[in-house]
This record gives structure tokens, sequence and C-alpha cells, in this order.
């Protein structure tokens, strides 16, 4: 799961993916020569057509710099970081919640979305044809599949709302019914629906995750389909339905050291549930740019998605996660390597410098390189309980979600929540997620989805903003649907509000 097969070409040459500039355009062959289909007509064959999906993940526009800026960078947890003349293509103005429809980082991840969709549509449609492969497998690899579908549908949806729902390939030329589907945006009620019936059908043929190999480990499990389709029923309140698929989610364990599970050795690990896997050996595939461009400025990375002074106070004192979640500058890391204090030409600290990075994206053993073996954690049991303890306390079961929290903290070195009625836990649950989950691209969802999004940033302050910064309700709950869709789409989608 960790590498690029080289058989990606001779699929590529099949079935060419969409492009940027007109990415639901998927133009197939029309037909595919028995020849070409007996390439792929056995085990290790089918697998690579859902390899394919995963390793979209490792892409620069997937995973890397527009999604940390789109998903990161606009929260109260982060600032731009880099230099002030630095803007990072659109980083400037995603920190200070100004974007417009042709905001660049909107656009790629809009758009890798949708590649990474079709890369789902070519698997499933083209595994049932593999009659030489055991079908057991193309039974899981299909459900694999399905989730990984829905994973970049709640991407999608949490970004702009309702979308175009694309379920299969299409041929060329398009039929108006296939242009209709690939252009016309369906409600974010809609896609809910159908991110719930993919978990659904993968949950149906998905193996847990102790019955994969430990090569396998990363690859979506039955576990992981209920803690989405529980995440999923999260940000649409449908509480007992949260607390009902978080019971569901077995096998899985709070670990005891909170910090090693970003490092090398905590992938995978027994509280993890799905995760993307980097590797920076040769040959490298890791995510593109991951970890450089949040790397320690001047020293080994860009320094963007720097740790923001409102995260650093939402720390309890003694709360293990902070040093865990930050790279201090003036600090020694925990393999030895020093992170230089940086000061100006009178011996004082230079405050023009970034003082602090996001550890969670640190590689030790690559860690100035372009791809490295940091993983993103997107689903983890510690969320789970979090998940589980918001439900329960909103079904006005309070009591029952309390010791759902203490876990949490116990592990983070704190001691019992004060919090007793049910205004305070929810307000407690939620400031928890913030620094249990923080740089995992949760924050801004978050926010919106709880409305607590207009207080938080206006409380946001810094040096750029000492004034917060402004969330405009009815406008930033969602990103811009690039300028590039609306117009190849003739009038069949409408911009979000706003923009």
């Amino acid at each position: 799961m960790k590498k690029i097969y080289l058989l990606m070409a001779a699929f590529s040459a099949i079935f060419l993916v969409s492009c940027a500039d007109d990415y639901l355009d998927v133009k197939q062959t029309e037909t595919v020569s028995t020849e070409d289909l007996e390439l792929f007509n056995n085990d290790n064959g089918a697998k690579t057509f859902v390899t394919a999906i995963y390793s979209k993940f490792l892409d620069w526009d997937m995973s890397s710099f527009g999604w940390i800026g789109l998903a990161s960078i606009t929260s109260d947890d982060a600032d731009k970081g880099s230099i002030p003349s630095d803007l990072g293509d659109d980083k400037d103005v995603l920190d200070a919640l100004t974007y417009n429809s042709s905001n660049p980082s909107a656009e790629s991840t809009f758009n890798a979305n949708y590649d990474g969709i079709n890369r789902c549509n070519q698997a499933l449609a083209i595994l049932p044809k593999l009659d030489k492969a055991d079908a057991a497998l193309r039974q899981r690899l299909m459900g694999e599949a399905k989730f990984l579908r829905a994973f970049m549908y709640f991407t999608l949806v949490k970004c702009y709302g309702g979308v175009p729902i694309v379920d299969h390939l299409s041929s060329i030329p398009l039929s108006a019914e296939d242009k209709a589907m690939q252009l016309t945006r369906k409600s974010a009620a809609e896609v809910y629906a159908f991110i719930e019936k993919d978990l659904n059908d993968a949950i149906a043929v998905l193996p847990a995750k102790a019955s994969y190999a430990d090569a396998e480990k990363s690859r979506a499990s039955k576990g992981a389909a209920y803690a989405l389709l529980a995440k999923v029923n999260l940000y649409q309140k449908n509480w007992q339905k949260v607390v009902d698929n978080c019971n569901l989610v077995t096998g899985y364990i709070i670990v005891p050291d909170y910090a090693k599970m970003f490092r090398l050795e905590g992938e995978n690990d027994a509280e993890s549930i799905f995760e993307i896997n980097g590797v920076g050996s040769v040959p490298a595939r890791g995510i593109s740019g991951y970890s450089n461009v949040q790397g320690v400025r001047d020293e080994f990375g860009w320094g963007f998605n720097q740790p923001s002074e409102s995260l650093l106070n939402a720390y309890e004192s003694g709360d293990v996660r902070k040093n865990a979640t930050i790279i201090f500058r003036g600090t020694t890391l925990y393999d030895g390597r020093v992170i230089p204090q940086v000061y100006d030409k009178d011996g004082n600290v230079d405050t023009t410098i970034n003082p602090r990075y996001n550890f969670k994206a640190y590689s030790s053993a690559y860690t100035g390189a372009w791809e490295t073996d940091a993983n993103i954690k997107y689903l983890r049991y510690g969320e789970v309980l979090l998940m589980k303890a918001e439900a329960l306390n909103e079904l006005g079961q309070t009591s029952d979600a309390i010791p759902l929290l203490n876990q949490i903290r116990h592990r983070a070195g704190l001691g019992d929540t004060p919090a007793t009625t049910q205004d305070a836990v929810r307000t407690a649950i939620w400031k928890e997620r913030r620094v249990e989950l923080a740089f995992e691209f949760d924050r801004f969802f978050d926010l919106v989805r709880t409305g607590q999004a207009k207080a938080a940033f206006a409380a946001d302050k810094n040096d750029v903003f000492p004034n917060g910064r402004v969330f405009t309700e009815n406008k930033n709950e969602l990103f811009p649907i690039p300028d590039s869709f609306i117009r190849i789409s003739e009038g069949m989608s409408k911009q979000n509000p706003g923009y």
C-alpha cells in the first residue's frame, strides 16, 4: 500500500483519468480488448485498480499544499506561516477568509477528489469482469473502492455542500443524461444519502482490520466504514445513529502514548482506523510535499501552516498533547534534532521568524525530503469516543458521555472534566476535539458544523489580524465551487452564496 505499481502505466493506457481543467470528462475507450483485460485478470491485477485509488491520496493536489490551506490554514488552529512576502499562491487569502471563486486551493481540492472518484468508478466497473481473480477478493476490493469513494464525497460535501454525484463511467461522446449527471449539483442531503449507501455496501463485504496481513493494514476495513459512517451521521446531527455506529467500531483501543501515534512506530497502530501511508525510502512515495511545506522554515521546510497562538492557549497546563503537536523553536526533538532559536542583531529572539510548526507532519528519517514517511491519520479510535460522547450528550445522556470524555483527558495527562451539565459538557467535548485532533483536518469543519465559527474567528487575534478575522455567515460555511466548473456546467450548476 506504500507503492505506486508500475502497472499504473498500463492501467492509464486503458482508462485515461480526467485532467484538471475538464475533470469530469472521463475519456475512456468505449471497449476494452480481451488482451488488455487479461493483463489484470488475476489477483494482483485486480488489486492494482484499487491501489490506484489509494495512490491518489499521495498526490500534491489531494493531500498536500492546497488541502492544507483549505482545511487547516483557514481554521483558528493555524496561521499561514512562512514569511509575509511568501503568499503560497493563495494561503494569505485563505488565512484571512477573503478567498473567492477563483481560489486555487478550492479548485485543486475539488478536482482532485473527482479524479479520485473517477478511479473508484473505474475500479467498480472493471473488477466484476476479472473472472480469474478470486471472487471473495474482488468483493473486498469493491468494498474498499466504495469506502474510498464515500470518503471523497464526504470531503466534497463538507467543503462545498451539494455537488454532482458521478457513480459510473460514461462513454464518449457523453449522452445528454450523463452530461446532466456530471454537471448538475445535487443537494447536500442527496450527497449524504449516497455516501451512506456506499458505506453500507462497503460494510457488508469489508473484513475487520485484524484480518489483514501486516503489509495491508492501511486498507479500508469494516471498522473504518463504521467510523466514517458515524462521522457522516455526526455532521447531520443524527445522534442515535452516531452512537449505534460508534458501538460497532470494535477491535481498537486508546494507545497509552499520544505522541508516538504520529511517529513511524505509531503507523497503523491499535488506535488507527484509517490513515494515508507515506514512505520515504527508495523508491520514495510519500505524500508529495506534505512534510516539507510544513517543516521548520530555513531548516528543512517552507514553514507554512503555523500553529496559532489561539491553539497554544487552548491546551491546559500539563497536557502532553501540546508538545506532541507543536514543534517549538529552541527545543530538541525526540530524535535529538535541535530546532535552533533565531536571534536578531541585538541578541533578542527574532519575533519575525515562525516560533511554532506542525509536529504531526514531521519525519525523523527523511526530514528534509519532498516525500517522507509521515502519515495522515484520518480516523482513529480517540475520535470515535469523542463522537459517541458528543452524541450521547445531545441525546440527554450526559452522565454516559462524561466517562468517554475523561478517557481522552486521562491519556493526555489531565484529570476528570469539571463539566457536569449538558451545556458545559458540550463545550468541553468541543474543546477536547480541538486539542485532541489538532492538525488532523477537522477544526474548520467542526467550527462550522457546531456554529462556533463566527465567535472563534473574531477571537482569533494575532499580529496579522489584530482585530480577529471576519467569518461571514451564509458564505464562509462553504468554500466556493470553482469558477472553472461553473463555466463548463453551462448553467447546470450554481455558485455557493456570497461568491
